[in-house]
């Protein structure tokens, strides 16, 4: 064999490697774009969306769908559906669920009732399951989305009844979040004004909910919002608005709850206005995180094995009203949307020690909820 021909042979050989290796490496994202939900009573006209480097900067990219207060989104189908809770009331006295199209821009598939008035919630599962939380109908809306993002009619309302401690705030039902619980049928509502949470099924058969209803009860005037779910799966975090705490409770093999502790979202002896507002685990199930608005802080705690929370310290927001945050796809940046002081504020995440530092802010119009694609 000629010397040339080896050398050939060689290059390649080693071309291949290459390109084998390129294949065989794990590709990680340089940047993420997010979904913005927001009040349209000021500046807003809808849902925009964002950008983030690899570095935590953050871009507007504009404007993607005009809609009436989005103040909730969601993913379906796989991330190519995004759903809207629209936190109104209508002529016919409800609110409205939207689906759209997921591409360059949002295009508008359908829209239908949620159900009752002010829906401050949506979420679907993976069969296509559509629940909305109704904060002023204090109900639950159940709808379907096919595998195109077209949505069914109204198909069942779960009515709440009943009323907490606090004047004003708990005199009637307030549906505020509403969640599939990790592998079953099962759903978890969170109604701030009976101060219950709300455990149920859905019949897919005669798709409406089941008759048999287990509540929770939370300390009286505790007013539940928002939960998370442990990855283990054995426990549960509940956020409380009203009282400003975060109980955890214990899931049993038959998915009853037990509590187990509670812990205050505040430093001590904070005396002035403050009231709860999101929750999030990091995915390696070592950190709690809770914003608070007033305080304007993201507490952190690290989480025991006995499921107790222990707190690490809080972090201030750099803006006014946190009512809602997001953990990056990668774990490793978390962004608040400072409603009242109309900024997005981004930290990165320490994995070790579950700290936050500030990297970049970025201005938007009433945002109140942060959608990451993975």
């Amino acid at each position: 064999m000629s010397k040339h021909i080896f050398l050939l042979i060689l290059i390649s050989a080693l071309a291949f490697s290459c390109q084998e290796s390129k294949k065989n490496t794990p590709m990680t994202n340089s940047s993420y774009t997010f979904f913005l939900g927001t009040y349209t009573d000021g500046d807003s006209q809808g849902i925009y969306k964002f950008e983030m480097d690899s570095l935590g900067q953050l871009k507007m990219l504009g404007l993607v769908a005009k809609s009436d207060n989005p103040s909730f989104l969601a993913f379906a189908n796989h991330q190519k559906t995004l759903l809207v809770a629209n936190e109104m009331k209508y002529e016919d006295g409800m609110g409205s669920v939207e689906s759209y199209q997921i591409g360059d821009s949002l295009q508008l598939i359908s829209r239908k009732p949620s159900g009752g008035a002010h829906p401050c919630f949506v979420t679907a599962n993976v069969e296509g399951v559509v629940l909305a939380a109704n904060y002023t109908g204090g109900n639950i809306g159940y709808l379907q989305v096919d595998e195109a993002g077209k949505l069914s009619d109204l198909l069942d309302v779960q009515q709440h009844s009943g009323s907490g401690t606090v004047v004003g705030r708990q005199d009637e039902p307030h549906a505020h979040s509403v969640w599939f619980q990790p592998n079953t049928n099962q759903i978890a509502a969170v109604d701030l004004g009976t101060n219950e949470l709300w455990l149920s099924s859905i019949d897919m058969a005669k798709h409406q909910f089941s008759s048999d209803i287990r509540k929770v009860a939370l300390a009286d005037g505790a007013g539940p919002r928002h939960l998370v779910f442990h990855p283990n799966g054995k426990f549960v975090y509940i956020i409380s608005e009203l009282n400003n705490t975060i109980s955890c409770f214990q899931i049993s093999e038959t998915k009853e709850f037990k509590l187990l502790s509670t812990i205050s979202s505040l430093p001590a002896h904070f005396e002035a206005y403050s009231a709860t507002a999101d929750i999030h685990i990091s995915s390696d199930g070592k950190y709690l995180y809770g914003s608070n608005r007033g305080h304007n802080s993201i507490a952190i705690f690290s989480i025991q094995e006995n499921g107790d929370l222990h707190s690490i310290g809080f972090e201030s927001t750099r803006g006014d009203h946190p009512r809602n945050f997001s953990l990056s796809p990668d774990d490793k940046f978390l962004l608040v949307a400072n409603k009242n002081t109309n900024n997005i504020v981004c930290f990165q995440r320490d994995s070790l020690s579950g700290s936050l530092t500030f990297v970049d802010e970025v201005k938007a119009p009433s945002p109140v909820c942060i959608l990451f694609e993975n």
